[in-house]
């Protein structure tokens, strides 16, 4: 049958699975936005208040779900605005599929009104990206598409599509639940081939890492987001109890190991545990598991895990010894690779070395336990207190994301979203929205910062427009908590362009939305606020007023040893 490209668009969206798509429509791209309409008994589409909320919103969606989000924009500057999303979603390792349209193929490289080569801005930022100059090949390219997307490491493709491609015609051929041509499969073989370097990992490798672990007397299990990408969770609580190995967690990786567990030691790196960082530092053995040793956990790599052999398992080839030198890897799916390893790990005690860790779980900064009138502790253990297990928790970016990932005692996989690696103000509210959309039987809630809510509040538009109860908790001091943080510590006090003395009154906007908003300042109305909230089942903003010098710690200053923090001001 003959169909228009915008309507192969539809097709092939609905043929991968896809239920909703996010976006925000304009000229270029109205004519998938008509076949959006005729068909929207078949696919949902939610309008964002910004490109940039559909890209994150579309990035929660994925996260919480395993599924591949879809963002849509126009050319020109509605693409532009999906680009930090884009990048956010790269850095962070979430299959999303960005659609845009552009200026018709005989308007290209003219400066067109609206136009922009965004297929060139993002290469650096997704896994891959097309620009589709024959309608004949845009079918395979969104099947490949989402092939990409989610397969090996996940990460985000674009398709920009001209305008005349939309409306041109095509002779088009279902591909029901996504069954592929030879000619197809040939292709995405060939392209995965590229893009997914990985190798087989062999018996005698599997041996070899076995030994290794085997002989360790002060091993530790290095946690990565990528655990829980690869779904593994249970196969590392099954080697690290099998073993009696500590678990340290990247900020990624904070739902991928239950924080009540016995043996987890918390994050590790910059804001890590006294537990973490002494043990990683003084272990015998660090077992890297999905884990790309960012910056941020490793600080000073000469003096990271000095004492210690590296073993890296991960599924991307250039992560290994990327940043830190190992003795030795295996390259391939997590959750394969460990299912095959773990019945060759013999039961261990470590009794001496579990010890030494438990003393070490029993240090904290001494802020966190002064008494004040509200304490982020108490806002973060509260909600999870009143919740449960089956609550989705998103964050902005700042002092309350670390809070949130000291505190907050994460048990289940996907019941964490955060900017991790690009660390995007503004992530919170758009995935929030993403997640409740993906998950609409649980609850979600959004930890913001009164900094970073102000680069997104534009989309309460979004949650009051489509009756979601998100909840969103601003941890409010009056200032960009995490760079005063800074300018305290390593500044002299000098408070440049970070206090936010002025407006908006956060309750007053929230109204102006048809949003219910509370105020606290302690720990009395801080539960009164969010008990109601909970019961009304409907969106609530809660402003809670913490103290402005309230920090966060351990911290390890920018190229010092982990086992060096400041734990008191």
């Amino acid at each position: 049958m003959k169909i228009t490209g915008a309507q192969v668009v539809v097709e092939c969206l609905i043929e991968q699975g896809v239920d909703t798509v996010f976006g925000y429509p304009g000229g270029a791209i109205l004519n998938i936005y008509d076949e959006l309409y005729k068909n929207s008994n078949r696919i949902r589409h939610i309008l964002t208040a910004h490109e940039q909320g559909a890209a994150h919103a579309a990035d929660g969606y994925a996260r919480s779900t395993g599924k591949v989000g879809v963002c849509m924009a126009t050319s020109g500057p509605g693409a532009t605005n999906l680009v930090t999303g884009i990048a956010t979603a790269y850095m962070d390792s979430v299959p999303l599929i960005a659609i845009t349209c552009n200026v018709g193929t005989s308007l290209l490289g003219k400066d067109s009104f609206q136009e922009v080569d965004i297929t060139g801005i993002t290469m650096p930022i997704t896994k891959m990206n097309y620009i589709v100059r024959d309608v004949k090949k845009l079918a395979s390219i969104i099947r490949e598409a989402f092939l990409v997307a989610k397969s090996g490491r996940p990460g985000p493709v674009l398709i920009d599509i001209p305008k005349d491609i939309t409306a041109a015609t095509v002779e088009y051929t279902p591909s029901p639940a996504g069954a592929k041509s030879a000619k197809e499969l040939e292709i995405q073989k060939a392209n995965l081939r590229r893009i997914v370097k990985t190798a087989d990992v062999t018996d005698e490798q599997i041996e070899q890492a076995a030994k290794l672990i085997n002989a360790a007397q002060r091993p530790v299990i290095y946690c990565g987001g990528g655990v829980r990408i690869a779904g593994a969770q249970d196969e590392l609580k099954e080697l690290a109890e099998k073993a009696n190995i500590p678990v340290c967690v990247t900020l990624m990786a904070k739902s991928a190991f239950p924080s009540k567990h016995e043996l987890c030691t918390g994050m590790v790196g910059m804001h890590g545990t006294k537990a973490s960082n002494s043990a990683v530092s003084e272990s015998d053995l660090l077992l890297a598991i999905g884990a790309r040793f960012s910056d941020r956990v490793v600080s000073d790599p000469k003096k990271f895990a000095r004492n210690s052999k590296v073993f890296q398992i991960d599924i991307d080839p250039a992560e290994i010894d990327k940043n830190i030198r190992t003795v030795g890897s295996l390259v391939g799916n997590v959750k394969e690779i460990l299912s095959r390893l773990i019945p060759k790990i013999e039961k261990a005690e470590h009794k001496e070395w579990l010890s030494k860790v438990s003393g070490w779980k029993k240090i904290e900064p001494p802020m966190y336990t002064e008494k004040c009138d509200l304490h982020p502790r108490f806002i973060c253990e509260y909600v999870a207190e009143k919740l449960g297990d089956n609550a989705i928790i998103s964050t902005e970016v700042g002092q309350h994301q670390m809070w949130v990932a000291q505190f907050y005692p994460f048990s289940k996989p996907k019941s964490f979203l955060t900017s991790g690696g690009l660390g995007t103000m503004g992530f919170g509210t758009g995935a929030s929205i993403g997640a409740q959309i993906g998950n609409p039987d649980k609850r979600v809630v959004n930890f913001a910062g009164d900094g970073s809510f102000r680069m997104n509040c534009n989309e309460l538009a979004t949650i009051c427009h489509y009756n979601l109860p998100n909840i969103t908790v601003i941890m409010n001091n009056g200032t960009l908590g995490m760079v005063r943080q800074w300018q305290n510590l390593f500044y002299g006090g000098r408070y440049s362009a970070t206090t936010l003395d002025f407006g908006p009154d956060w309750v007053k906007l929230a109204e102006s939305y048809g949003i219910r908003g509370y105020r606290c300042a302690n720990e009395e109305e801080f539960k009164r606020a969010f008990d109601d909230a909970v019961s009304q089942k409907k969106a609530a903003v809660i402003d809670c007023t913490i103290r402005l010098n309230e920090m966060v710690l351990p911290m390890v200053p920018g190229g010092k040893p982990i086992d060096e923090p400041i734990m008191e001001v």
